[in-house]
């Protein structure tokens, strides 16, 4: 069994997972910018990383748009960020990202990255400097909101290898 990763990752969380896959796996890996159609063809799983933005998964188009010519194939999508990953929150990016047809071709999981401010494009910091400041202004903070404050003069990286063990059960098991 063929096993591509492909990923998008812009502080470079995405990127670490995605090459810990591709080694667990013994998996091509390439960045999303390399990805066309014709070369999914030549795969039975394809696997696709990347980092969560107000919600939206950083480059998932590049699955979604394709699902019909790659529904015949196992697609596993994984995305990382600096929340803990509760149900809900999942739940939420599920629905966000994948449409109810999309979700029956596509296995989510999520892998908790970090958060560096200084690795941000400009519109993502700009985004996320607005954040702050309405944080900033608010009373009462819940416990994230007081640690994402808290992360974004100092880097926080959450990444380890343990947890793509999931996945790895996932494509391996299943095969």
């Amino acid at each position: 069994m063929k096993t591509l990763v492909i990923y998008k990752s812009q502080t470079g969380f995405t990127k670490k997972y995605a090459k810990w896959i591709a080694e667990g796996l013994t998996a091509d890996i390439i960045n999303v910018s390399e990805m066309n159609n014709d070369r999914l063809q030549n795969y039975d799983t394809i696997i696709y990383g990347g980092g969560l933005y107000a919600g939206g998964i950083s480059g998932i188009k590049a699955i979604t748009k394709n699902i019909d010519k790659i529904k015949d194939k196992r697609i596993i999508v994984f995305a990382t960020g600096v929340c803990p990953g509760r149900d809900e929150e999942l739940e939420q990016v599920k629905k966000t990202n994948f449409t109810e047809y999309q979700e029956r071709y596509i296995k989510f999981f999520y892998l908790r990255g970090g958060f560096n401010y200084q690795k941000l494009n400009v519109i993502n910091k700009i985004l996320m400097s607005l954040l702050k400041l309405k944080l900033k202004t608010k009373k009462d903070l819940t416990p994230d909101e007081r640690g994402m404050l808290a992360v974004y003069d100092k880097p926080i990286d959450f990444t380890n290898k343990k947890n793509i063990c999931k996945l790895i059960d996932y494509v391996t098991l299943d095969s």
